[in-house]
């Protein structure tokens, strides 16, 4: 678990002795499959880091659609937005997989930024970063076809969740057909389209809730 917390942009300023004291006021929390840590609307006054399994973030809007904005693994945070601007929440977040999650207060977290600079910096970072990927998909979604946005979302989720095998990058991803073209911002009718066209050409193999890439540099000159 503290190689994972390590990771994280809230402990990766901190040396040890300060990383223990802020794990030490944290609350643990674990989810099962398809249970929420909070609610679109919610009030929020908690940030979280995901020390084990996946949880999606997703939006749906007034008549029913579902976009899902990411998918966050160990060593990840989320939540922090409401920390700088309080206010409700704008996201729902679902465990993918059976999970843990360490929470922390806003108020406690609050010494630890007028304290510690480090901290406050590191979320900062954190939070620029999100924004300028947020650009980014905003952009892929005006730019990009579909089968380039499908190719990218796969390099994204191998990035964090692929593991090396003889024939390629096994990405356990665990998202459902629907999920995964809610994440490319997509019909699941053209995102199955786009994967089974980059199956037949031995970019991919599909599995359940899971791909092998197996052309990984293919697959990123797609995306461009």
């Amino acid at each position: 678990m503290d190689d994972v917390l390590r990771r994280a942009p809230l402990f990766a300023a901190l040396d040890d002795e300060a990383a223990a004291a802020l794990r030490a006021s944290m609350s643990e929390v674990t989810l099962n499959r398809g249970e929420s840590v909070f609610h679109e609307g919610d009030p929020g006054d908690r940030l979280y880091v995901v020390i084990e399994g996946k949880i999606k973030l997703g939006r749906t809007s007034s008549d029913g659609r579902e976009n899902l904005l990411a998918v966050l693994g160990p060593g990840e945070m989320f939540g922090e937005l409401s920390l700088f601007d309080p206010g409700p929440r704008t996201a729902t977040a679902t465990a993918l997989t059976e999970s843990k999650l360490l929470g922390l207060g806003h108020e406690d977290l609050r010494p630890w930024l007028t304290g510690r600079p480090e901290v406050a910096e590191a979320l900062l970072q954190a939070i620029a970063r999100r924004l300028r990927r947020t650009n980014e998909t905003m952009a892929d979604l005006v730019f990009s076809d579909v089968p380039g946005r499908v190719a990218k979302a796969l390099l994204d989720l191998s990035k964090r969740f692929g593991m090396p095998t003889d024939e390629g990058i096994h990405v356990a991803h665990d998202l459902t057909q629907e999920e995964l073209a809610q994440l490319v911002g997509a019909s699941r009718e053209t995102v199955n389209k786009a994967l089974a066209d980059f199956a037949s050409r031995g970019w991919i193999r599909l599995e359940a809730r899971a791909v092998v890439l197996l052309d990984p540099e293919r697959l990123a000159r797609r995306s461009r």
